[in-house]
């Protein structure tokens, strides 16, 4: 679902980061207003699990690949004005570093996974889960709808976007200057992916992740009530588990192919026998310095491409801790607070 450059016209770009400014800028004070400064290094968690779980590639019956992203546990458990925060710090250190998704679509790609899908989960979930008990089954049935549904509708809006181009910028005879296929062949690719292998994918992880919590720390499923923990979480296991999450990366690397809509110039010369213009331009300006989650030079075997990944996991997982605790630091602290007005 990370569109890469020189699939989108500068304009749609433009247009989509210009949505998401005041996203951002909303999201930035929702968090610094409501979320408690106890709770950044779940924050950081939880952008880390979204960074690492959307390396996990998995194989789609029509040739591609598809991913999770977390974004729905993430807005179950902050609110989706925190999980759209931490998935755009996900997200940026993708782009930037390792070539995943683009630096001008990088709007669009936030609007699609930081924002249609925690908050269309959330609500989602919030509807489904109406009066019922914290650790009943209802909860983590909701968040495999929640989460199902919210990816689909993410990956729907990227088709929107994809399918939107070759309507609305070609050239004088017609062809295409940026993403080739229309709204009848985009949509649907993006929606099938999704809706076989993304969705229930997603819908799982939200689903274990939720009844896991039940039964082990429940009141991580209530911070927006509680709005600063009562006792100190389990940290060291969380990031034992992450640590192994970021180990068996390389299991994304067995699935062959790319997403749809995330081809080479390469690839999509093969697929419909030339590069269209724009996307040639504007696809080779940004060049990430680990691409592809890979060590340059070190990339000719599997075992050299799974060190890669795993060295890449580790990279995002210590840069996005870091910012998400820089972040941090401009949280209140809530008790201190209540405290001083006591």
């Amino acid at each position: 679902m990370h569109i890469p450059d020189g699939y989108l016209s500068p304009q749609t770009c433009a247009v989509m980061g210009a949505v998401m400014l005041p996203v951002w800028w909303t999201s930035v004070k929702k968090v610094q207003s409501t979320i408690n400064k106890k709770y950044v290094p779940l924050m950081a968690l939880g952008a880390a699990f979204s960074f690492v779980i959307m390396m996990y590639n998995v194989p789609i019956p029509d040739g591609t690949t598809a991913h999770a992203v977390g974004g729905s546990l993430l807005a179950i458990i902050f609110g989706p004005w925190a999980a759209t925060l931490c998935i755009t710090i996900a997200l940026a250190i993708q782009a930037l570093l390792f070539g995943d998704g683009g630096i001008l679509s990088f709007g669009a790609n936030c609007f699609n996974m930081a924002f249609v899908l925690p908050f269309s989960s959330y609500f989602i979930y919030k509807i489904l889960t109406t009066n019922s008990d914290i650790s009943s089954a209802r909860r983590y049935i909701s968040g495999f709808i929640a989460g199902y549904i919210g990816i689909v509708l993410a990956a729907i809006c990227a088709g929107i976007e994809l399918g939107l181009q070759p309507l609305l910028f070609h050239t004088a005879a017609g062809v295409p200057l940026y993403c080739p296929y229309p709204l009848s062949l985009a949509v649907p690719a993006m929606a099938f992916a999704h809706l076989t292998v993304a969705g229930p994918v997603e819908g799982v992880v939200t689903a274990l992740a939720i009844k896991y919590l039940q039964a082990s720390n429940p009141e991580m499923l209530s911070i927006e009530k509680i709005k600063a923990p009562s006792k100190a979480f389990g940290y060291a296991k969380i990031w034992i588990g992450m640590a192994i999450v970021a180990v068996l990366t390389p299991l994304g690397l067995l699935a062959s192919g790319s997403a749809w809509g995330e081809w080479g110039a390469d690839e999509i010369k093969d697929k419909i026998g030339f590069v269209p213009e724009g996307l040639a331009q504007m696809s080779d300006k940004w060049h990430a310095l680990m691409q592809d989650y890979g060590i340059p030079g070190f990339d000719q075997s599997f075992l050299q491409s799974a060190v890669g990944y795993i060295a890449a996991a580790i990279v995002g997982i210590i840069l996005i801790s870091l910012i998400t605790y820089l972040f941090g630091k401009t949280l209140k602290n809530k008790d201190k607070e209540i405290h001083e007005t006591k």
